[in-house]
């Protein structure tokens, strides 16, 4: 693909029982070629992403590290500004602000957060975006929007200019044409609207559903698309010589054929070459050169990197 980005790879990594396990994770990710250590943000058994990801960051040299992605319903933009700013500064300069609307029902729930409808939240994100960027930007904020009062200067300022780059990961119109806008990254997954990861959310993973949310960015960027970086979740991630016979058995879990399942771009099935090779075609189709590995397969996956990471 004509001036394709050189691909780049990340693991969504939520929890370690212990201090020393953390660390461990933390530097084999970085050893094994990993661009970044990536945490989701959620209330159930992980480790809080914050502190976690500044861990990680003192213990390796060149490791980026970010959230997959911090869900902005969690924490006010000013706070959220601050504690990034103030990453980015003691990382020397290595994090990725990956920020989303929020989904998971069960964190509301559970929390007592309200769950709004997801144009609130989406609406609530571009408003906390936008004070996040004014902040780190070296001008005082003046705001006053639907969700936010803000009038202040920010700092730390970050050490990365103009802002660590921004990742917004969603797979709705709405959600993904605001990231085209807005967004440096961009991660493309399914979309949750239901609140839960069922038939209806597996149904727009699938290949057909990709193609179309290219669509719709590519659409909302317009000049600016080439300067997007698109990435995308694998969450299952296997290295087999019989890809065929499991891609038979992850299927059910994607709401898809043992076919589709080869080609859904969450899912990643076979040897290291057809892997490698699946992984390029899906560069060529959908622009997909930043593949963050989720779960457990990113120790698994490391033969795969080490074949692409760079190219």
């Amino acid at each position: 693909m004509a001036g394709a980005r050189k691909f780049r790879f990340g693991a969504q990594i939520a929890a370690g029982r212990s201090r020393d396990e953390w660390i461990e994770k933390a530097r084999k990710c970085e050893d094994l070629g990993y661009s970044t250590l990536f945490m989701p943000d959620h209330f159930d058994d992980q480790l809080a992403p914050m502190p976690a990801l500044a861990v990680a960051a003192a213990v390796t040299s060149a490791l980026r590290v970010g959230g997959l992605v911090l869900d902005n319903d969690y924490k006010h933009a000013v706070v959220l500004a601050k504690e990034l700013a103030t990453l980015d500064v003691l990382s020397g300069g290595r994090v990725e602000a990956g920020i989303g609307a929020g989904w998971m029902v069960t964190d509301y729930e559970g929390s007592g957060i309200s769950y709004d409808p997801p144009g609130t939240r989406i609406r609530r994100l571009k408003e906390g975006l936008r004070i996040m960027k004014g902040l780190w930007s070296d001008e005082p904020v003046a705001f006053d929007g639907e969700f936010y009062s803000v009038h202040m200067s920010g700092t730390p300022k970050p050490v990365q200019k103009p802002h660590p780059p921004v990742l917004i990961g969603g797979g709705g119109k709405r959600v993904l044409s605001f990231a085209a806008r807005e967004a440096d990254i961009i991660s493309v997954n399914f979309a949750l609207t239901e609140g839960r990861v069922g038939r209806g959310a597996l149904e727009t993973g699938s290949a057909e559903a990709t193609r179309e949310k290219i669509r719709w960015i590519r659409e909302a960027a317009g000049a600016r698309f080439d300067q997007i970086e698109l990435g995308v979740t694998v969450f299952a991630g296997i290295l087999t010589d019989d890809r065929e016979g499991m891609a038979a058995r992850v299927a059910p879990g994607f709401g898809a054929t043992a076919e589709e399942a080869l080609t859904v771009p969450h899912a990643l099935i076979g040897s290291v070459d057809q892997c490698v090779e699946e992984l390029q075609r899906r560069r060529e189709e959908y622009g997909f050169s930043y593949v963050a590995f989720s779960g457990n397969s990113w120790e698994a996956m490391a033969p795969v990197v080490a074949r692409l990471a760079g190219t």
